[in-house]
């Protein structure tokens, strides 16, 4: 056999990795285990070693959700529940240290305690018919071996002759029935003939005696991957905290408070309700909006304000909800933001701007959208340059006016005097760390809410100083999904799925492309792997698939295609910079739906800009993600609210990897909303397979010249540069419906009845019809009026 050992944090899951345990958790962990180390004592029995693993599992990171206790035989083993009627789902056998003989070493794991290991998982896997054994431990105090059942499984438990090799030995079928026959006649033997790989995780507690008992609290940063080792969600692969698929009820429930909005079940369906009548509390972002567009009678004067309800009171409220997702969209990328510059500056605080020390109200914040990051720092008005001049210039159509905006208000317009009460379930403490209640300024209560969490997700591994609960761009995705859902009930696909579907789909697109462009015959991607000779090429390739989500919602599958796109360029070996250099020293992964960056040691990247290393990975991938996002993403929705979460998805996507150009400028956001429509899918006003060519050759416009209209505007740097990109496209766009209306059949029948009916309506006649002629001349105009009416109808709701 081949041993192979995992240093701790190789073997954890790498999302995991990036989650921060809270100052707390890290202090409990190191006074437990400390009490450990200095509870042993040579001349107590196995029993009483036993006991203090325990003490120190349950007092770490067990109690109370997982039971901990012996069974049957079992030295320990940890529950998946909190009873003991709940399934087993590790096993550990403890020695004392002393016991050298029966312990495993790094070299030999042939010993008794592993082979007591095998005994036990057997009894657990055959006899039980446990399925949900996930790590067997074998443990002397100091030193901790850890196998995942996978390897048990695999090994012992699919080996239908060992199998039967323990089945008569627990029913007294062989010529021993005591352990030790067991452990030496048959498990002994078995194990020294397997020819498999045995991997475990090794970890010695005395090498971290240094961390464990020094004062330098930066020190403690050493021991997070021993304690995500031994934590519930390593050991029993429980949800961690920025799983995709996790909602943060806390979070999602207060952000409605403030917005205004209550969620109540109709059937098997969760919906988003404004609050009732009487319930409603005028500071709130929704009511405070609705107020503005009533008393100012904004509706009546938009120009189809049907489009938005069929009553005046749902059309308040649709236009009100539209606005404050738009606003809420850039406070929370703000927020991402806020956090990412802190991240980079090494925790400086004066790189925060999100509070009532800067904005003090409507006013300032829509100064913040439009006047500092729309504008560069040259560009900007003396009474904000002060105020935000650590925040960079974005270029981002974010932090530009909405349509919805121009039409109805702006954040300004909303009333500055208005509170809100506190939530019920408030995350806000007071000082003597109780619940706050009262109320609070609308703004004021918003900042504080969000400076409540921790929006830091991408970076290296940290400590949570301030116990902060992680809120990351995918649980954003799911809660304004739920959001956008109002009417008919939330549709997020879950993390896993959109993982999958990308993988799948993804890698055999990829697969297919190489093979229709270079004649190959590849079956999959380590085929492929082995025919590439030009990675430039390989690249341009790869970067020519389109993928078009016709339902796209909050971006979700979106974002896990762009992962899985460049998780495929690693493991063909040609992801490189922009000077053609691989990035061969770092590994680039798709794990939980997450793209994880780790090194040669299985460190995190983090991104430091004063490191040319660490600078070139960093604009890679910036760079990587804003060529797939423009070239080969593309959405489309119905719902005007859903295009515009999408699109925030994807900045959000770039932000992760945003990089200084020069000591204080970062590198701007490109305009990619031109790739995300609002549209209906399944409805076209041309035939799919419509001949563009011959309708386009009167236009003095062809489809390369849109195609560089659209890549100018993407990377215009200047308002002046981008309004004249969307000019110039709306014109190629009106000049190309023009053209290509005039071949289309509704269109050439309209014209057609058109016709028809100005020459009954206007032709003169020498005799007056008779009655029975009249009653039939009548029929057939009003016939082609409505078949006309019908298809000005038609064509209008596809234009």
């Amino acid at each position: 056999m081949v041993i192979k050992i995992l240093k701790p944090r190789k073997a954890l899951n790498k999302a995991f990795l990036k989650v921060k345990p809270n100052r707390s958790e890290i202090d409990n962990f190191k006074t437990n285990l400390i009490q450990l180390l200095d509870r042993t004592n040579d001349t107590e029995s196995e029993e009483f070693h036993k006991n203090l693993v325990s003490d120190f599992l349950k007092k770490t990171c067990y109690e109370p959700n997982h039971f901990i206790n012996t069974k049957g035989r079992n030295d320990l083993v940890i529950h998946n529940g909190d009873k003991a009627k709940s399934s087993v789902g590790v096993i550990i056998e403890a020695k004392k240290p002393t016991n050298k003989s029966e312990m495993l070493t790094k070299d030999n794991v042939n010993v008794k305690a592993f082979q007591e290991l095998v005994l036990y998982y057997l009894r657990e896997r055959i006899t039980e018919k446990n399925l949900e054994i996930k790590y067997l431990i074998a443990t002397n105090i100091n030193e901790w071996f850890i196998f995942d059942s996978n390897l048990f499984e695999k090994l012992f438990a699919q080996n239908k002759v060992f199998v039967k090799q323990f089945n008569d030995f627990e029913n007294g079928r062989l010529s021993g029935k005591k352990t030790d026959f067991y452990y030496n006649e048959i498990a002994k033997p078995f194990i020294s003939a397997l020819s498999h790989d045995i991997e475990f995780t090794y970890f010695d507690i005395r090498q971290y005696e240094e961390p464990l008992r020094n004062d330098d609290r930066k020190d403690d940063n050493k021991l997070i991957a021993l304690f995500k080792l031994i934590s519930p969600e390593h050991l029993l692969k429980l949800p961690f905290a920025n799983d995709s698929n996790s909602l943060d009820k806390r979070f999602y429930g207060e952000l409605l408070h403030i917005i205004g909005l209550t969620e109540t079940k109709q059937g098997g369906k969760k919906l988003i309700e404004r609050n009732k009548d009487g319930e409603r509390n005028t500071g709130s972002l929704l009511e405070n909006t609705i107020i503005q567009l009533d008393s100012l009678d904004i509706i009546s004067r938009l120009d189809n304000p049907n489009h938005f309800g069929a009553t005046q009171q749902e059309r308040l409220f649709n236009v009100g909800l539209e606005l404050n997702i738009t606003w809420l969209n850039r406070i929370l990328f703000l927020k991402l933001l806020e956090a990412q510059l802190i991240t980079y500056h090494k925790g400086d605080k004066s790189f925060a701007f999100l509070s009532l020390n800067r904005i003090q109200n409507y006013d300032d914040l829509n100064s913040l959208f439009f006047q500092v990051l729309a504008r560069q720092q040259t560009e900007r008005n003396e009474d904000v340059k002060k105020a935000f001049e650590k925040v960079p210039y974005l270029n981002s159509s974010l932090f530009e006016p909405a349509e919805i905006e121009h039409a109805t208000l702006f954040i300004s317009n909303l009333s500055d005097d208005k509170t809100i009460p506190i939530y019920s379930s408030t995350v806000l403490k007071n000082e003597k760390g109780k619940k706050r209640t009262g109320e609070l300024s609308t703004l004021e209560y918003l900042f504080e809410f969000l400076d409540a969490y921790d929006f830091s997700s991408e970076g290296s591994e940290d400590i949570q100083e301030d116990n902060k609960a992680l809120i990351n761009a995918s649980v954003l995705g799911l809660i304004f999904e739920k959001i956008n859902g109002y009417k008919d009930g939330s549709f997020f696909t879950p993390g896993f799925i959109t993982m999958y579907m990308s993988n799948e789909t993804i890698r055999k697109a990829v697969v297919q492309k190489f093979n229709e462009i270079k004649k190959w015959n590849c079956k999959d991607i380590d085929s492929l792997y082995d025919k590439i000779e030009n990675r430039q090429e390989a690249n341009d390739i790869i970067n020519s698939l389109k993928i078009c989500d016709p339902a796209v919602g909050s971006g979700h599958f979106l974002v896990s295609s762009l992962n899985e796109i460049i998780a495929v360029k690693n493991d063909l070996k040609i992801l490189q910079d922009r000077n053609g250099r691989r990035l061969k020293e770092y590994q680039v992964e798709v794990v939980n739906d997450d793209l994880i960056i780790t090194d040669e040691d299985g460190e995190l990247f983090e991104y430091n800009s004063n490191n040319k290393e660490s600078q070139r990975i960093q604009e890679t991938l910036f760079h990587e993600k804003q060529t797939i996002i423009e070239n080969c993403l593309f959405g489309v929705d119905i719902n005007p609210n859903s295009v515009k979460i999408c699109r925030l998805r994807l900045w959000i996507e770039l932000l992760k990897n945003a990089y200084y150009k020069n000591e204080t400028e970062l590198e701007t956001l490109p305009n990619i909303d031109i790739n995300i429509k609002c549209g209906n899918s399944l409805i076209s006003r041309f035939e799919i397979d419509a001949d563009l060519g011959k309708a386009l050759k009167k236009s003095k416009w062809t489809i390369d010249s849109y195609r560089l209209a659209v890549d100018s505007y993407r990377n215009a740097q200047t308002k002046e540069q981008k309004h004249a990109m969307e000019k110039l496209i709306n014109d190629i766009k009106s000049d190309f419906k023009s053209e290509i209306s005039l071949n289309d059949p509704k269109v050439k029948r309209l014209r057609k009845l058109s016709g028809k009916i100005f020459s009954m309506t206007n032709q003169t006649r020498m005799f007056e019809l008779s009655k029975k002629e009249k009653v039939l001349w009548n029929k057939k105009l009003k016939k082609l009026t409505d078949d006309s009416q019908k298809l000005e109808t038609e064509i209008e709701e596809i234009k």
